[in-house]
């Protein structure tokens, strides 16, 4: 396995008043590559990947709020229009647009619902595992009346409320922790992905950076065929990647599919969710074909 770069340049800006961090790889003068994490991940979980584009692009990688570097939200909310937000404020404030976007899982979900909302702005995109919950869950979901879903939002936010910070006495714990949730990692990358994803308490412990609020789905969200029809929307060549170990529903299978008119959707066999972990030359080398010259 190559291994991850030296690291790039912290930077920082500002979205809704909160300080969101990313990752700089430099050369600004060759086309923006933003790469964005998903759900309870940082920015660093690139690196990989980063070192193998950063002599072509511009690459970048976002730290979303409420994880990594980044502020947490101060009311502990985590709804989908505040990070589309901060995408597009990230893009707009460092005038990328139109930028080409790899993203993974949460961050898949959210570029392609910018990719929806600003055709333009966007140039290629790679959405790893990146449409959502499956339309079965979701409908599932959906058919529970309005107080339920609001009770258990609010009962789940006060239990995590009422939990302390799970600590670690070190950073083999955490990573054992890392290893147990994907086995497919090697150990070099669980020490790397373990080390730029905890902090270091007073007492000695460590303890994950993602804000434990973020686990707590909104009652609401975009309804689904409004997010369809931003699907619909986007017009730039998309490239879905799925692995064939992960419990993510097959979109090709499931209709979801079908409301994108640019996208193509490829399996990975031996890889899990995250896919750019698990078979990162197999990645790389769909990625890199798809993404051609900068």
């Amino acid at each position: 396995m190559i291994a991850a770069s030296a690291g790039p340049t912290s930077r920082f800006y500002i979205s809704q008043r909160l300080k969101l961090h990313y990752a700089d790889w430099g050369n600004p003068g060759a086309p923006p590559l933003l790469l964005l994490h998903g759900g309870r991940d940082h920015c660093r979980s690139w690196d990989w990947v980063a070192s193998r584009l950063c002599h072509k692009w511009h690459v970048m990688a976002l730290d979303w709020r409420g994880h990594g570097d980044s502020a947490w939200s101060p009311d502990g909310s985590y709804g989908t229009t505040s990070f589309i937000y901060d995408l597009a404020q990230f893009i707009h404030q460092l005038k990328l647009a139109p930028i080409t976007i790899v993203a993974h899982s949460y961050g898949g979900s959210i570029s392609l619902r910018y990719a929806g909302i600003y055709p333009d702005h966007v140039k290629r995109i790679v959405a790893i595992e990146g449409l959502g919950w499956s339309p079965k869950i979701l409908a599932e979901r959906n058919a529970k009346p309005v107080e339920e879903r609001m009770r258990a939002w609010i009962e789940g936010k006060r239990v995590r409320a009422g939990k302390d910070l799970k600590r670690y006495a070190s950073i083999e714990d955490a990573a054992d922790r890392m290893q147990e949730a994907n086995a497919h990692l090697s150990p070099a990358q669980v020490r790397h992905l373990t080390e730029h994803g905890v902090l270091s308490n007073e007492d000695g412990t460590y303890s994950w950076k993602f804000d434990r609020y973020f686990r707590s789905w909104p009652p609401y969200d975009i309804p689904e065929d409004d997010v369809h029809r931003l699907w619909s929307r986007i017009t730039c060549p998309a490239l879905m990647i799925y692995g064939r170990q992960s419990p993510a529903s097959n979109a090709t299978e499931d209709g979801r599919s079908a409301h994108f008119k640019t996208a193509r959707f490829e399996f990975v066999d031996n890889a899990g969710h995250w896919v750019h972990h698990d078979q990162l030359e197999l990645f790389m080398a769909m990625t890199e074909g798809f993404l051609g010259e900068p």
